[in-house]
């Protein structure tokens, strides 16, 4: 009796794809945007000092400069009779009679020798928005020293 052998016929193997390349551009790619795109700072990074739990006994040597924002979105500056409005519409996000009355306060600070001091009153009903403007403002002028106080009227 012969033996017949029976030869199986060679498998086609499953093309492959080589995609060793195409990980060395997608990480290429990725330090390219990395390294082109820019950052922009976020109101986080803005390094305000706050003020302490515990009270200073040294008293500034400047008048400290009060801002109010009321429920509105509108901005005043000081207190009292001498309470001047500047910037009355909330949807801009642009400030400029703040900017300019920030400028002026801040120069006038350090020309007498102190670091300007701001006190900001928020009404309850005001859109975070708006003091978020206020602070962008005041590191604009690089006014550091901030207090959020309730004892404006």
């Amino acid at each position: 009796m012969a033996r017949h052998k029976k030869s199986k016929a060679e498998e086609e193997a499953d093309p492959d794809l080589d995609i060793s390349s195409l990980i060395d551009v997608c990480f290429l790619l990725l330090i390219y945007f990395l390294v082109t795109s820019t950052i922009i700072p976020r109101e986080t990074d803005l390094g305000m000092s706050l003020p302490a739990a515990a009270p200073s006994t040294e008293q500034p040597k400047i008048e400290p400069m009060f801002i109010r924002v009321d429920a509105a979105g509108t901005i005043y500056s000081g207190v009292g009779a001498g309470q001047q409005q500047l910037d009355s519409n909330a949807g801009d996000r642009n400030v400029p009679l703040l900017d300019s009355q920030l400028d002026l306060y801040a120069a006038a600070a350090r020309s007498a020798d102190s670091k300007p001091l701001v006190q900001v009153y928020v009404d309850p009903g005001a859109k975070q928005q708006r003091v978020i403007d206020v602070l962008n403002a005041l590191a604009g002028a690089k006014i550091t020293s901030v207090t959020f106080t309730d004892l404006v009227e």
